[in-house]
């Protein structure tokens, strides 16, 4: 009985786990199964996707028919600069950047009586001073600072103050091309008579004034610039909204007669509208200062405040980077991230083979030097850390990528991505030829992620193993990577390799 019991068991055991075994084979079965008609779905969904787009060797490629109504289909919009990539680094800050304004406070239109810009917050004069001695990217010994509603109100003013008043002609602005797509626009907006718009600096040739716009950084391409009109005798206003260490190296303290800064492009907060000037000739600054009183009759105090509070943060992060307040500065975080955005976009663009971007030379850049000096014997990590960052910062790394399409049957750049669902702003804006585009590197939107594009990105790579892309196909997959990577959405060196 005993044995008889025993050799059951034996069955019983075994019966049990042969149908463990088959369970778990056929749950297995179909996992795999799942898995594959994902992936096939997957594939198909991207297949469709690119396999729409017009072949590169059909000269209807570039025609305006082919190109898709917009509609309400989903669009990854990569024309405005909004920063808000640099969120990342502003809501850790916590309480750092926090301000409270009693209800009492900031009633009154002056600020400042005693200073030649009387609606200026004596705080914010003080933090400009700071950032410009902390970065060293400007003089502000002998100047005038005056604080505008975004650099564009100071840029208005500035064209005010230096046009003559007395003049039967507009004075002729102009900035070398490719120039700020809004210069035109600012100029001639409101037809005062005083200026006018005269187009591209570098084929200038009247034997009349002028007054040049020198953009340096350039938006949109990047590059340092330098006066380009070719004879003296010119106003210069220079617009340094990009000559930040996140951007490009800083090399000198910028010298100039009139200088526009702004912290939408310095700190990323577009949304406070606070910029400034600095202005050697008291006369300048007294009929910019005039200018803005009739336009606004002074700038938010509220937005001011909080401006000077960022820029303080900014400052601070600089001097005690490493330290238990600030574990890295504002600008090495920043310039990590555009170190990065380059790469990934450098990377798809190399292997469209369809588009260039420009290629930059390095410079040295002081404002690390600086700040390695300051660390040496703190840290051992941080000291190798900043060497690091200091070689890094000998490559500008724009705002936004200036793309050109060299594929001679595309005429239209902006309009061609535009039909592929990717908005960017054409070369025409900016006083060039419709074969570039502008890029924001600054902006990306999660509409990607339900945008056709998004949608077959992940799968257009597993493709690329099965058969050839074309160029532009291969741009789409790679170009949606980098901005689900950037998002932090997917892993791009996963994805990419």
């Amino acid at each position: 009985m005993g044995l008889v019991s025993l050799r059951n068991f034996f069955v019983l055991s075994l019966a049990l786990n042969v149908s463990l075994i088959l369970r778990a084979i056929n749950q297995n079965e179909k996992l795999h199964s799942g898995a594959l008609m994902a992936v096939e779905k997957g594939a198909k969904v991207a297949q469709m996707t690119f396999l729409s787009f017009p072949s590169l060797s059909s000269p209807s490629a570039a025609a305006p028919e082919t190109q898709t109504p917009l509609g309400r289909e989903r669009v990854v919009n990569l024309d405005h600069g909004d920063p808000t990539m640099y969120e990342q680094y502003w809501k850790p800050m916590g309480d750092k950047t926090t301000i409270v304004i009693p209800g009492w406070q900031s009633m009154s239109y002056f600020s400042d009586v005693t200073n030649l810009c009387w609606f200026m917050e004596p705080e914010l004069a003080k933090q400009i001073v700071r950032i410009h001695k902390v970065v060293g990217n400007a003089v502000t010994e002998g100047r005038h600072i005056v604080v505008g509603t975004g650099s564009s109100q100071l840029l208005l003013a500035a064209l005010y103050a230096l046009s003559p008043q007395d003049s039967s002609n507009p004075i002729s602005v102009v900035s070398a091309a490719p120039y700020y797509s809004s210069y035109p626009l600012m100029t001639d907006c409101v037809k005062s008579g005083i200026h006018k718009w005269a187009g591209d600096a570098k084929i200038f040739d009247k034997d009349e004034p002028y007054i040049e716009l020198v953009t340096s950084p350039n938006n949109p391409d990047g590059f340092v610039r330098h006066p380009m009109v070719n004879r003296t005798g010119g106003i210069l206003v220079h617009d340094l909204a990009y000559y930040w260490p996140q951007y490009t190296p800083i090399s000198t303290p910028a010298d100039n007669d009139l200088s526009l800064f702004t912290v939408s492009k310095s700190t990323g907060h577009a949304g406070l509208r606070i910029g400034w000037a600095l202005v050697k000739d008291v006369e300048v600054a007294k009929r910019m200062i005039k200018f803005i009183e009739l336009n606004t009759i002074g700038v938010s105090k509220d937005s001011q405040l909080r401006a000077a509070k960022v820029l303080e943060v900014v400052s601070d992060s600089c001097e005690q980077a490493g330290g238990s307040e600030y574990t890295e500065s504002f600008f090495h975080f920043s310039h990590t991230v555009m170190t990065e955005r380059w790469r990934l976009l450098r990377e798809a663009v190399k292997r469209s083979g369809l588009f260039s971007l420009p290629n930059f030379s390095p410079a040295h850049c002081n404002f690390f030097d600086n700040n390695l000096g300051t660390q040496p014997g703190k840290n051992n990590k941080i000291f190798v850390y900043m060497i690091i960052e200091r070689v890094f910062c000998s490559i500008i790394l724009a705002a936004f990528a200036w793309l050109k399409c060299d594929k001679d049957n595309v005429e239209d750049c902006e309009s061609f991505l535009r039909g592929h669902k990717i908005l960017t702003r054409g070369g025409k804006h900016f006083g060039v030829g419709s074969k570039y585009v502008r890029i924001s590197i600054k902006t990306v939107s999660d509409q990607v992620m339900t945008s056709d594009i998004g949608k077959g990105a992940v799968m257009a790579l597993a493709l690329k193993k099965q058969r050839g892309f074309l160029g532009l196909q291969m741009f789409i997959a790679l170009f949606s990577i980098f901005i689900l990577a950037i998002e932090k959405k997917y892993d791009a060196v996963t994805m990419f390799y």
